[in-house]
């Protein structure tokens, strides 16, 4: 069934990457939760570094909103399941308000409609003045369907400048809800695929920080109040349909899935980890890189995350290594994402040449470079039967990776996936299938593709009742 859902929710999208978006999301976050405010935060697009921060502002986990990886006409009814138990959402957009897939797919701006959630719009001011009130103009006039409801000014350099900036917009009628100082206390470190996770820095202080600088320079009350102004969302599935686990309504366990999460591998998404807890798994988090044995399990599941930056470590852990290829070789249902795939290769490469033994599960090496190898949507196309689908079966996904493979040739014709690339339309064989392991470059989000999450625990079932008999 469908019903009506409110809550006050509110988006903070920028004018372009690097305007600061995450630190003044997080910041708000932050703030909101010291008023005593429960706080559910959610992510535009695909990205997994930002919600761990998120994450450490609202005390509970977040989710992100893409209509790639999960439906546009879910999103609503996904969002509202996350509200759950919440007073306010804060939605952190991605790029700038406009950006996205190709045709503007995923965008903060589409999402922003599809939530009928008003818009604050972060602008870097450090190198303009009224030049700023300009750019604030054009963004509300480029899409008359956004609630751009105002601005937040970003590295301003002194008191004078943040009034200039908030003269130039009483020109144009746009409410000016912050101006933020020059800080470089506010910045945090980065690599190249975004901010430093939060396990590899303290990132319990660094939100402390961006949410004192938010609380001191942002008008939250007023945020709150244009939060509260958001229209109720209709078509959202009532706590029926909805996946919800009520006292004495939580799904059977069928199987034991063992996820490696630790500083190498952190990239989940959690409506992707609920479609498996829902469909009956019991999800039993591993370290690869501090555990040396694997749990009793029924299958693995190895995401994303930075295994080139740990590989050393990965690399001394042997018996962890030797583990998840025994497994591997006996048939267990096995699947790895871009860093979980370049775990179970032959070798790693790090970037600065060094050579290191991975799981040796599939062939050749995964090389890190120096240029980006791969970002954008992609539809991929099973081209053989896996533990994710029969041929056939067509998935969205998304790649970002700094890596490539090499010494793989031999297996080219025998790829798993054939993807496509949404921005372009070229296509080009990827990924690798060992027994029941399967593993490429892809993200999935298993809450867009539930029939690939079913298909995934069926084989983790049928592993089950075979190594038990």
């Amino acid at each position: 069934m469908q019903g009506t859902y409110r809550i006050p929710r509110v988006v903070i999208a920028a004018a372009q990457s690097g305007s600061g978006k995450t630190t003044i999301a997080t910041g708000l976050m932050a703030a909101l939760r010291r008023k005593g405010l429960t706080v559910q935060a959610f992510k535009v697009g695909p990205d997994y570094i930002d919600p761990g921060y998120h994450r450490i502002a609202c005390g509970r986990p977040g989710e992100n909103l893409d209509s790639w990886l999960v439906p546009e006409k879910e999103l609503p009814s996904l969002f509202a399941r996350f509200c759950e138990g919440a007073d306010i959402a804060v939605i952190e957009g991605v790029m700038g308000l406009y950006d996205g897939g190709r045709k503007g797919v995923s965008s903060t701006a589409a999402i922003a409609k599809l939530l009928h959630a008003p818009v604050l719009l972060v602008i870097d001011a450090h190198a303009m003045a009224a030049s700023a009130a300009a750019v604030a103009l054009g963004f509300r006039a480029y899409d008359s369907e956004i609630n751009l409801a105002g601005v937040i000014f970003n590295r301003l350099g002194s008191d004078s400048h943040a009034q200039m900036v908030r003269e130039a917009c009483e020109v144009i009628g746009m409410p000016v809800y912050g101006t933020i100082r020059r800080n470089p206390d506010l910045s945090t470190p980065e690599r190249y695929l975004g901010l430093l996770p939060t396990q590899e820095n303290d990132g319990k202080a660094v939100v402390e920080r961006w949410g004192t600088a938010v609380a001191d320079a942002v008008a939250v009350g007023r945020i709150q109040e244009l939060a509260s102004s958001a229209p109720p969302l209709h078509g959202v599935a009532d706590d029926a349909t909805a996946m919800q686990q009520s006292e004495g309504g939580a799904p059977q366990v069928l199987v034991r899935i063992g996820i490696a999460r630790d500083e190498a591998f952190s990239f989940y998404y959690e409506a992707g980890l609920q479609e498996l807890r829902v469909q009956g798994a019991e999800i039993v988090p591993f370290s690869p890189l501090h555990d040396r044995a694997l749990p009793e399990v029924d299958g693995l599941l190895i995401g994303g995350g930075f295994p080139e930056q740990f590989a050393a470590k990965l690399a001394a852990n042997a018996s962890m290594r030797r583990a998840i290829r025994d497994l591997a070789e006996a048939g267990m249902p096995i699947y790895a994402e871009c860093g979980g795939y370049m775990y179970l290769m032959q070798d790693l490469v790090d970037q600065d040449g060094a050579h290191w033994p991975m799981a040796g599960v599939f062939s050749g090496a995964a090389v890190m470079t120096e240029k980006l190898q791969m970002v954008g949507y992609v539809t991929a196309a099973l081209q053989q039967d896996t533990i994710l689908g029969k041929a056939g079966t067509e998935l969205h996904g998304h790649e970002f990776h700094f890596s490539r493979e090499e010494d793989t040739e031999p297996i080219k014709e025998a790829r798993p996936f054939r993807f496509v690339k949404l921005r372009n339309g070229d296509t080009y064989p990827a990924g690798q299938q060992v027994h029941h392991t399967l593993g490429s470059y892809l993200h999935l989000n298993f809450a867009g593709c539930p029939e690939a999450a079913r298909h995934f625990l069926e084989e983790a079932a049928a592993w089950r009742e075979k190594s038990s008999s």
